[in-house]
């Protein structure tokens, strides 16, 4: 069986190493012949470039990389769907694909068409509402006659890729729910949750060894016996880092020698910048860059790992990639209400604390609870992580998929 997966997002990008690339090569496994047509910034290195081609060479998967369009904007969008569009339907003239597989909108512009005109199947993995995250993210404003075109534009696009699919991937089990009330329940019918899964293996406590915590806190200025709060991927866009940086100020009153180690990409100064102006000292605050190789050794030096994320609309089909690493490296997690599936993960209280909101008084509820999170079993935070977020059931999961729609099944 013959699959091309279509992603906007390149696989030299952070969410293509870690959640593009370990289900295709699961999927490689089963005997399926893959292609990738992906976009890939041209700020990426040839060392990192040729990296991920070689693992993708060796797997025996095809990658076909374009190269991302960041300006003008709104034409750049364009350019790269045209750039998409003729890229898939080169291939699929040579290769007669069965299945299109589509991660998000901007790709499945490119999957409508195959289908359309090649009866090829059409897996709609739609990621979240990307239409909405544009909106409640604050990079659209409806106000501007263009964004509002823009805007309806995907929304109207957007029932095709739900009408149209052959079968759909939600995040989240929340997402599902929303598809039904949208939609319907015959589309709804169609839709497998799949959350954004973890290599269990890769992020593994056991992997790590006490010298090389003991160096990497040399390292990092961290002092030993020191409550380290760790926060783990970029600060853009949809993670809140004012309301972060209070819940650590407020951390510092129960453990006055705690620090803050952001692991991270973003601009250090940046950081350190809006923890002054919330009375944070700036020295309390260690930002460090990780290959995704080396994330789980800096993982390994928190007591405690916290995201805070907006609880909008569209943030109902999100499933943090991090939340699924910290949990799978026995870390309890400190996270807010009103994401994916974070309120029905958290229900036992056996995995970490869950704010409803960022009030004052729930804050200072959470720091009263803290005590007790430490106290979490580190091997039953990773067991639930396993039981979740496996990588390989969600390879299952996409195999299943191939095969039913192939009527195989």
């Amino acid at each position: 069986m013959k699959i091309l997966y279509i992603s906007y997002d390149g696989m030299t990008d952070a969410l293509g190493r870690s959640q593009v690339i370990p289900y295709l090569l699961g999927l490689s496994t089963k005997g399926y012949t893959i292609h990738i047509i992906s976009c890939e910034k041209k700020t990426v290195s040839k060392a990192e470039r040729d990296y991920v081609a070689e693992i993708l060479r060796k797997n025996k998967i095809h990658w076909h990389p374009l190269s991302f369009s960041s300006q003008p904007p709104f034409l750049s969008k364009v350019i790269d769907v045209v750039k998409i569009k003729k890229k898939s339907l080169e291939l699929q003239q040579k290769e007669s694909f069965n299945i299109v597989h589509c991660r998000s909108y901007i790709a499945a512009l490119a999957g409508l068409e195959l289908k359309r005109k090649h009866k090829v199947k059409f897996v709609f993995d739609m990621r979240g509402f990307w239409a909405d995250e544009r909106i409640d993210g604050k990079i659209w404003n409806l106000k501007n006659p263009i964004y509002k075109i823009i805007y309806n534009y995907f929304k109207k696009k957007e029932k095709w890729f739900f009408n149209h699919a052959d079968s759909i991937v939600s995040l989240t089990q929340n997402g599902k729910i929303v598809i039904e009330e949208i939609f319907g329940e015959e589309i709804a019918r169609k839709a497998t949750v799949i959350p954004c899964c973890v290599d269990t293996e890769l992020f593994s406590r056991e992997k790590v060894s006490e010298s090389q915590i003991r160096e990497l806190k040399q390292s990092l200025g961290l002092p030993a016996d020191s409550f380290v709060l760790s926060y783990l991927g970029s600060v853009g866009t949809w993670y809140l880092l004012d309301e972060m940086l209070l819940f650590f100020k407020k951390l510092k009153s129960r453990f006055p020698d705690a620090r803050f180690l952001f692991i991270s990409g973003d601009e250090p100064s940046h950081i350190k910048r809006k923890a002054g102006e919330t009375g944070i000292d700036p020295d309390d605050i260690i930002v460090a860059r990780a290959s995704r190789e080396n994330v789980p050794a800096y993982l390994s030096l928190s007591d405690a790992s916290i995201f805070f994320i907006k609880p909008v609309f569209s943030k109902k089909a999100s499933s943090p990639t991090k939340q699924a690493e910290i949990m799978s490296m026995g870390i309890p997690v400190i996270c807010n209400s009103g994401v994916g599936d974070t309120d029905l993960i958290f229900a036992g209280n056996d995995v970490g604390l869950v704010l409803k909101d960022f009030s004052e008084t729930v804050m200072e509820r959470g720091i009263g609870e803290l005590d007790g999170l430490l106290k979490l079993d580190p091997v039953q935070i990773r067991n639930k992580a396993i039981k979740l977020f496996n990588l390989d059931d969600g390879v299952e999961k996409y195999h299943s998929i191939y095969n039913t729609i192939q009527g195989k099944v």
